[in-house]
């Protein structure tokens, strides 16, 4: 087993991950350091995939990449390092091979089929919001996730009230590992791939998506675009798009985004505000941060 580094800076991070994680949906492992962000993927010898276009896309901030072999015991070390998370003092995180906790709700993802477990802080941003809507009586009707990945919100919004919940994702490989994980913990999900930089399915009142910057931007844009207000090859693309469904999908009452640097947070509210959104709060954990819009 090959264990394949990549080290940049803290401002490119956000744009190697993005490029990192299309190349390598199975996972990514994150490290931060004092000066640098560190991503690392795994595969046997010949399975990993080329790093052009990732190393292309950090430039100067380009660290190092570093490729070393992985000791005989590590699917033992690398059970170790997953271990359970308690999200809101009720809801409980785990992989398979740990015991459920009681009184919690329990979700049950094994890490290594698609990115996101429900470790990474912008996966748990996530989460204390569904549970204070939840709690607030709003775990209601339906909800869409967008950019599911290996499922955990839908699964997690699934066991809070919400029905149906529907995920969608670029990744075939991610829409097969959040079947899986729905199977898992006895939900039923509606999930579907697409190419949500391109389009938009029909949308929920409750909408959360823990995707980078980039991503929420174009999916921000595509409203301007379906009002025939956008420019360039994509709203073009979406533009006809629309000509033959007619409208852009309705807005959502309530959008919970994530995946953002805290220095992120302005822009994309203002993306949203098209939408009729307006910023109801925001939060941020480490290096990483969250924000929740409503109606305006």
């Amino acid at each position: 087993m090959i264990r394949l580094a990549v080290r940049c800076t803290p401002a490119q991070a956000e744009i190697v991950l993005a490029e990192l994680t299309v190349l390598a949906p199975n996972g990514v492992e994150e490290e931060r350091g004092p000066g640098y962000v560190e991503y690392a993927i795994y595969g046997g010898e010949g399975e990993l995939p080329e790093l052009g276009e990732v190393e292309a896309a950090a430039g100067d901030g380009l660290v190092e990449v570093v490729a070393t072999e992985v000791p005989d015991d590590w699917a033992e070390r690398w059970q170790e390092f997953h271990k359970p998370i308690l999200v809101g003092e009720r809801l409980w995180l785990r992989p398979s091979w740990e015991p459920p906790r009681e009184g919690a709700i329990d979700v049950v993802v094994d890490p290594g089929q698609a990115f996101g477990t429900g470790a990474h802080p912008t996966t748990r941003l996530c989460l204390e919001y569904l549970l204070e809507l939840a709690d607030a009586g709003e775990a209601t009707g339906p909800l869409t996730d967008l950019g599911s990945g290996s499922g955990v919100l839908a699964i997690a919004a699934a066991k809070l009230g919400w029905d149906p919940v529907s995920g969608y994702d670029h990744e075939h490989a991610a829409i097969e590992a959040a079947l899986q994980n729905a199977a898992a913990n006895g939900v039923s999900l509606k999930l579907e791939w697409m190419n949500l930089r391109e389009g938009l399915p029909e949308l929920a009142p409750t909408v959360v998506a823990n995707m980078t910057a980039p991503v929420l931007r174009e999916v921000a844009g595509q409203r301007e675009a379906g009002r025939g207000r956008g420019r360039g090859p994509q709203n073009a693309r979406r533009e006809a798009r629309w000509s033959v469904l007619g409208t852009p999908p309705a807005a959502p009452t309530t959008l919970v985004c994530s995946g953002l640097l805290p220095g992120e947070v302005d822009g994309i509210g203002i993306a949203f505000e098209p939408w009729g959104l307006a910023e109801a709060d925001r939060r941020v954990d480490g290096d990483w941060a969250a924000l929740l819009l409503r109606s305006a």
